[in-house]
């Protein structure tokens, strides 16, 4: 009990905090669907950060891909993949101001040799398949 009050004040200590879905919270190739183990993160990491900290004042979500396909497709799946996390986030009964945004493939964290054959590349290319949850300005 101690413990868990001693962690629940220190996530208040910062004014925001940043949680990434990322390994085996990604996106599958041209998909928007939030998969168990990103369900299970923001279960785990989002919402217990919410209600220590008395919610917030606002939230970004941000949704990425990879460079595989056009542009026009990718910003629009970014969009929904971000659009994902908020609905999610909603359904659990988040009522803070989400701004969703998708930046399609402009801001890789992965590079991966063009060379390599396409279900190799695709592999490779997965963490760039992410959605960054953001909160801002949480109460002290």
């Amino acid at each position: 009990e101690m413990l868990r009050s001693l962690v629940g004040s220190e996530m208040c200590i910062r004014d925001s905090f940043t949680i990434a879905l990322e390994s085996d919270q990604t996106f599958g190739l041209n998909q928007s669907v939030l998969n168990r183990a990103a369900k299970n993160r923001i279960d785990r990491d989002v919402l217990p950060k919410l209600s220590a900290c008395n919610g917030a004042s606002g939230m970004t979500i941000t949704g990425y891909t990879d460079l595989l396909g056009n542009a026009r497709a990718n910003q629009v799946l970014s969009e929904k993949r971000a659009a994902a996390v908020a609905d999610y986030l909603k359904k659990k009964g988040v009522t803070v101001n989400m701004k969703v945004a998708g930046v399609g493939a402009s801001q890789p964290v992965k590079e991966c040799d063009n060379k390599l054959n396409r279900t190799k590349l695709v592999a490779c290319l997965a963490p760039n398949r992410r959605v960054l949850i953001e909160m801002h300005h949480l109460p002290k």
